[in-house]
């Protein structure tokens, strides 16, 4: 099997960003950003985010999750702590996440470290869900191997009856953890692949901006 994709061009031209239009805090930049991304059209999940993280096999994996919050600490999500990046988050919690917005020619990289939330916020955010999406973080033994997908649905029906009329309660094993960025990293497509590159650094407590070259 075999296809060339050598032929597939874009010429990006939407925007352009410069240092002297930008905050000097990345978080206000992302804010705008993410603003913008909400306002556009043809983004169904505009918090749409991958996280990279480390295994415990030595390989990077990356996958895709849902921000559920953002402020000037950092970026939150939620999880099994039980699953696969829950573990290798615990040996390394060194994380990248990243976004990418083709309509608006967009992307973000951030590296940070992850740490877990407190219960009372996974507790607040856990109770907020959907009775279906609580029941479902029952379910799933994430990254598990499971005999078939009847199996689930079993567990699943199984669950409904034992909850029902009853509060559902949020697990030891599921909450949140925020990645606190160190460096944060705006992509703006430009044309003839000379795009704009803005990196913020975390020094102390200040952030350095410089551009790097596309």
């Amino acid at each position: 099997m075999q296809k060339d994709l050598g032929n597939y061009r874009k010429s990006y031209e939407k925007s352009a960003l410069m240092e002297n239009t930008v905050s000097d805090n990345p978080m206000e930049l992302f804010q705008k950003w993410f603003y913008e991304v909400e306002a556009s059209e043809g983004v169904d999940e505009p918090n749409a985010m991958t996280v990279s993280t480390i295994g415990l096999d030595g390989f990077p994996k990356n996958r895709v999750l849902l921000l559920k919050k953002y402020t000037h600490e950092g970026f939150t999500f939620y999880t099994n702590y039980e699953s696969e990046k829950g573990k290798a988050i615990a040996k390394n919690p060194h994380v990248c996440i990243s976004f990418f917005w083709p309509n608006l020619e967009r992307q973000i990289i951030i590296k940070g470290k992850a740490e877990k939330i407190s219960k009372n916020l996974s507790d607040g955010y856990f109770e907020s869900r959907p009775e279906g999406s609580k029941l479902g973080a029952l379910v799933s033994n994430q990254s598990s191997v499971i005999p078939s997908r009847e199996f689930l649905e079993k567990k699943l029906t199984d669950l409904e009856q034992e909850y029902e009329g009853r509060e559902i309660e949020r697990p030891d094993w599921w909450g949140g953890y925020i990645v606190k960025p160190v460096s944060m990293e705006f992509w703006q497509g430009r044309p003839n692949r000379l795009h704009d590159r803005i990196q913020y650094t975390l020094e102390n407590i200040d952030w350095k901006m410089e551009r790097l070259a596309p």
